[in-house]
């Protein structure tokens, strides 16, 4: 087998490939195997909307539920056990991977339960949890980025666990992340941890932002206001990288460098394209930038390896721009704060059903496997 060269292209130009899903049926049947030895995937993530859809498809779980079922075990425990033998299974998947990068790819992601956003000791009394279960040092413990989950971000990566921040939409909270981060580090410097050790990305949100920004240009229904549709989620995306730039570029990170330490890697999340009338791989191929991830639902990358064209960086040179759409956005009358307070408050509540749905069918198949 031989790896698709429009994603070999993106990988050359400094871009993971990572696959935004994971499931027993992709597992066992070999093709997340094909993924990594043709489309150049070399990490994945996962979120409670993944795990719900995974076990209420097909049977892959069946003989684990009963074998569960029969020990006692309760619906918590159930799904703790199922997703993190999962997760346990993908990396030692990407155990090569992981080792050709030094630790950088190679990396799978579990999220915390998220009905714990907004509780700090919770959040991080659970990563430490997930991360002894799992027990593979390719792990990233996915932490969203609310208020109350930045100050367990840093103390998760006190303990020398790494960690993936997700649900960051504004650069303002992307800003916030890296400092919790390096707040992380220096404490794990200081608890005698090896920083080369300790890996991070900050998983930014690209299509949500266009789809709640192009909803209310449409709203406002003028000419300035429709000129602006489709050209957020780059814009935003773009001006991340740019303050990714500035803060590890700058002293505070130099001198953890010095100790080891590695960037914290934007990681472009939500890639796949809502609105048809865009191009399938948009969030693809205009992101492109060295030192990048971009986690792609399946349809995503089958759109990249058939007609992506990938000409190599397409961020550097673009935060001037990208700042001048923000102000255009601004002076239409889009109420930025408001739109990335709505997208994180809506983040976490789908989790939240997700994580419910899961619930309720794992306990519906547990009745049935008695």
């Amino acid at each position: 087998m031989t790896q698709n060269s429009q994603l070999a292209a993106l990988s050359a130009a400094g871009v993971s490939v990572w696959l935004d899903d994971l499931s027993r049926d992709r597992l066992t049947s070999g093709n997340l195997a094909e993924l990594i030895a043709t489309r150049s995937v070399v990490g994945v993530t996962t979120n409670p909307t993944i795990f719900q859809k995974a076990l209420e498809k097909g049977h892959a779980y069946d003989a684990q539920l009963r074998e569960l079922a029969g020990r006692g075990a309760d619906v918590d425990a159930v799904i703790r056990t199922v997703t993190t033998d999962d997760v346990r299974n993908a990396c030692d998947l990407f155990t090569a991977a992981w080792e050709a990068s030094d630790g950088v790819d190679g990396r799978v992601s579990i999220e915390v339960d998220p009905r714990l956003a907004h509780e700090t000791e919770k959040t991080v009394a659970q990563a430490v949890e997930l991360w002894k279960i799992v027990d593979r040092p390719n792990l990233y413990i996915k932490i969203p980025a609310t208020k109350a989950g930045l100050p367990a971000i840093t103390a998760v990566l006190a303990e020398g666990i790494s960690v993936n921040v997700t649900l960051i939409f504004s650069v303002e909270r992307h800003r916030e992340v890296m400092d919790a981060y390096l707040a992380g580090l220096e404490a794990a410097r200081a608890a005698g941890h090896d920083l080369s050790k300790i890996h991070s990305v900050a998983s930014f949100f690209v299509s949500r932002v266009d789809t709640e920004i192009d909803a209310r240009l449409e709203k406002l229904g003028t000419a300035d206001a429709s000129a602006l549709r489709g050209q957020a989620g780059l814009a935003n995306a773009r001006l991340a990288y740019a303050a990714y730039e500035e803060v590890f570029g700058g002293e505070r990170f130099a001198a953890l460098a010095g100790h080891g330490a590695r960037v914290q890697r934007p990681l472009w999340a939500s890639t796949g394209v809502k609105n048809p009338d865009y191009p399938d791989t948009l969030y693809v191929t205009e992101l492109v930038a060295a030192n990048t991830v971009n986690t792609m639902p399946e349809p995503t990358m089958e759109a990249v390896a058939d007609h992506g064209t990938v000409t190599g960086d397409t961020i550097a040179g673009t935060a001037a721009a990208s700042q001048q759409i923000f102000d255009r956005l601004a002076a239409v009358g889009i109420d930025l704060a408001d739109v990335f307070a709505v997208l994180e408050s809506e983040g976490v509540e789908k989790f939240e059903a997700s994580w419910g749905e899961l619930l309720d069918a794992t306990s519906a198949q547990l009745q049935a496997a008695k």
